[in-house]
């Protein structure tokens, strides 16, 4: 009968435990180059080489990696609290979205997700959705046909005024290109290779960007701690446990820009990866058009969100073929055990929701576009719990998942009612992987519109 101590994971003095597999690779450098040109392939071959624990000298440090739905599973529980986030996290992200809802561990964690849960309960889903229709309609009424378009850029741009306007009820006007550029600058900034502020790096752009942020959500804590408003900001600023407990002004803002963030880049690469397997596969792109023009209505209202059968299968098989966040870090703080081996504490661990939606192990033909692999007849995605993790898993799984399915379908269902759009026969979407995972060539698209 296993111990306790095996079941949760914890290493027990005495026992003898397997060593990790792996290597340093070349000297100084490691597998930095070759896990950022080429993530997937790099894994693949440590995993068919060691298995699915190893580790290997990445961005200057030992870095375990742990691969398929066993790791995510194990370490996404994280039972008997073996593993922290915010240590895991700061290395990459910390300086630029620190005390963000990522990046608390425990019971802090806990406390800080009781109080914002508040801003994402149904009915405040509901205003949000009808805050953000009109928004969505001015947008894409500005797009114009051509043979072009870079869908990237507009809907990045869509996404942000969705964000500001849902979030913090007020458009940004002027200042939306410097906080776009904000935005996208610390993000970036996670993945240099360069960790201090030397001029004109990615770490030094991050480094300002978040300053920015920081002011702009500062200047306006006051007046939204006044608002009656629906906005996110203004739920942030009043929400409360029953005991009263409530958000103090820097919890506040550094819950904004993490939300922010997570609200506009990981809804606008979901939806970049819609448009182009719809755009690769036109039949489906025709039936989510039917879908959409038999509910008879230019604009969502929430209780429409289930019936959109078609736009659901789509939606999450972009997520698993491009999970927005690729890899997610942890940091033991325990000596812990995970299939014999040995995980000292203090090491950095990371999971990878990208490499394993590509896993044949568990997806049949992984690399092709089957959204009815999502359907009730097969569910793919069931062979095993953490097979398919887009938003995570355990207590920090995203608090945002069921606002971004609202956001990409209230997005998308406007746009098939007026436009079509396809890309040539061989085209193949490159992927950034640089951050997040965004179209390398901004995805240039023919647009046409057809109300």
């Amino acid at each position: 009968m296993a111990t306790q101590a095996e079941v949760i994971g914890v290493a027990e003095q005495g026992v003898q435990y397997k060593d990790l597999p792996g290597d340093a690779g070349l000297p100084v450098v490691g597998y930095t180059i070759h896990s950022m040109l080429d993530p997937m392939g790099f894994a693949r071959k440590r995993y068919d080489q060691y298995g699915d624990i190893s580790w290997s000298n990445v961005l200057g440090i030992r870095m375990v990696g742990m691969s398929g739905p066993d790791a995510n599973q194990f370490v996404f529980q994280n039972r008997g609290d073996l593993f922290s986030n915010n240590q895991g996290w700061d290395f990459f992200i910390g300086k630029f979205f620190h005390r963000g809802i990522m990046l608390l561990d425990f019971e802090e964690h806990r406390h800080h997700r009781r109080i914002m849960q508040n801003a994402f309960k149904k009915p405040v889903l509901v205003e949000y959705l009808k805050s953000m229709n009109e928004p969505i309609a001015r947008g894409i009424r500005r797009w114009q046909p051509a043979s072009q378009f870079h869908i990237l850029t507009h809907i990045k741009n869509l996404t942000l005024d969705l964000a500001t306007e849902v979030f913090m009820g007020e458009k940004l006007g002027r200042e939306a290109d410097s906080i776009n550029k904000a935005f996208v600058d610390t993000v970036r900034a996670g993945s240099s290779p360069i960790r201090f502020a030397l001029p004109g790096s990615r770490w030094k752009k991050g480094l300002d960007g978040r300053k920015v942020l920081e002011k702009f959500f500062h200047a306006r804590v006051a007046e939204k701690r006044k608002s009656e408003a629906n906005d996110l900001f203004s739920q942030l600023c009043r929400a409360e446990t029953e005991d009263g407990q409530r958000f103090s002004d820097d919890d506040v803002v550094n819950h904004m820009v993490f939300l922010m963030m997570a609200a506009h880049d990981t809804t606008t690469i979901t939806l970049c990866t819609m448009f182009y397997h719809l755009a690769k596969h036109p039949e489906w792109q025709e039936r989510l058009r039917a879908e959409s023009r038999a509910l008879g209505k230019e604009q969502l209202d929430y209780d429409d969100l289930d019936a959109m059968e078609g736009m659901t299968l789509v939606m999450k098989e972009a997520l698993r073929l491009c999970a927005p966040v690729p890899s997610i870090p942890r940091k033991t703080v325990k000596d812990v055990v995970y299939k014999g081996y040995l995980i000292p504490k203090g090491s950095m661990i990371t999971v990878s929701p990208y490499f394993t939606h590509f896993m044949p192990e568990f997806w049949p033909n992984p690399t092709h576009f089957d959204p009815e692999r999502f359907s009730e007849a097969r569910r793919e995605d069931k062979v095993h719990p953490y097979a398919y993790v887009p938003f995570g898993g355990g207590a920090h799984m995203c608090i945002g998942l069921h606002f971004a399915d609202l956001q990409v379908k209230a997005v998308l269902h406007q746009i098939l009612l007026h436009y079509r759009w396809s890309v040539p026969k061989d085209y193949k979407m490159p992927i950034d992987m640089t951050s997040l995972p965004v179209p390398g060539d901004k995805l240039p698209v023919k647009l046409e519109r057809i109300d």
